[in-house]
């Protein structure tokens, strides 16, 4: 396969990484939500995990979702963040307030867009296998062929050689035959209202379909808590007396768009 342009720039990029050093990654990470930990017994660090929006409209909560993985996963460490040309069409544009709203600094995060899912592939091997960055996240849009169960293993692969986090998120796309260690369905939902009637946190419902480690499927209500950098209970059941207040949109900035919407679907800003 032969190197684009971006992959050569990406390249070089991660070289100056690598050259500043990184320590080596835990062999599991949590969640932060005990229910949700107990049950998955951690997630596999320097592994490949997949999340897919339930529908498109929930393109922006499943994405979330991932960046809390992201955020979780890699710490302190450099993100990649491959973006499919229709993917980021979908999505909008990355809006670096939104993601220091969601408690990760732009200033640690490496873009790469990309038009075809071959080069996003390409990417995200490259950038889990140079051992130099804590995570990577590629946003990839519908079916394709290339994205196959091989295609999966080598991101796998690249993933344990670099001891990085991989984190497939895929849009307009049903589950098919993969090497990822957990599969993800998330779709938004309602959060509880902050103190004075503010809008809550970010909050999704989360499915989990597959554990290769046996975990049986199971869903749960999440809240991200970017203060803390950790999931919790969320929804209208979480909680006290905050859950008797009137349910909100969770999230003030989505973490992925500056307002480059459809205009029918600008009207409402909605994130989880």
């Amino acid at each position: 396969m032969g190197s684009s342009p971006k992959i050569e720039a990406l390249r070089e990029h991660l070289k100056a990484l690598e050259a500043d050093g990184h320590p080596v990654d835990d062999a599991r990470f949590d969640l932060g939500l005990e229910a949700a930990d107990r049950h998955l017994g951690g997630l596999a660090t320097h592994g490949l995990h997949e999340v897919y929006a339930a529908t498109t409209p929930d393109a922006t909560a499943a994405l979330g979702f991932a960046l809390g993985l992201v955020r979780r996963a890699a710490g302190e460490r450099p993100v990649v963040w491959g973006v499919q040309a229709m993917a980021g069409l979908e999505t909008g544009r990355i809006y670096g307030p939104g993601l220091r709203e969601l408690g990760l600094d732009p200033g640690r995060l490496v873009l790469v867009r990309v038009k075809e899912m071959k080069d996003l592939l390409a990417a995200g091997e490259e950038a889990l296998s140079c051992g130099a960055v804590g995570a990577v996240l590629l946003t990839a849009w519908g079916e394709s062929r290339v994205l196959s169960l091989t295609a999966t293993r080598r991101l796998s692969m690249a993933a344990s050689q670099g001891r990085a986090t991989a984190v497939l998120m895929r849009l307009a796309a049903q589950p098919q035959p993969s090497a990822a260690e957990t599969r993800w369905r998330v779709s938004g939902a309602l959060s509880r209202a902050l103190e004075a009637d503010a809008p809550g946190h970010p909050t999704y419902a989360v499915e989990l379909l597959r554990h290769r480690l046996g975990a049986q499927p199971r869903s749960w209500i999440m809240e991200w808590d970017r203060e803390r950098g950790v999931f919790q209970e969320g929804g209208r059941n979480a909680g006290d007396q905050q859950s008797e207040r009137p349910a909100l949109p969770g999230g003030l900035v989505s973490p992925a768009a500056d307002g480059s919407v459809t205009a029918g679907r600008g009207a409402v800003r909605r994130y989880g």
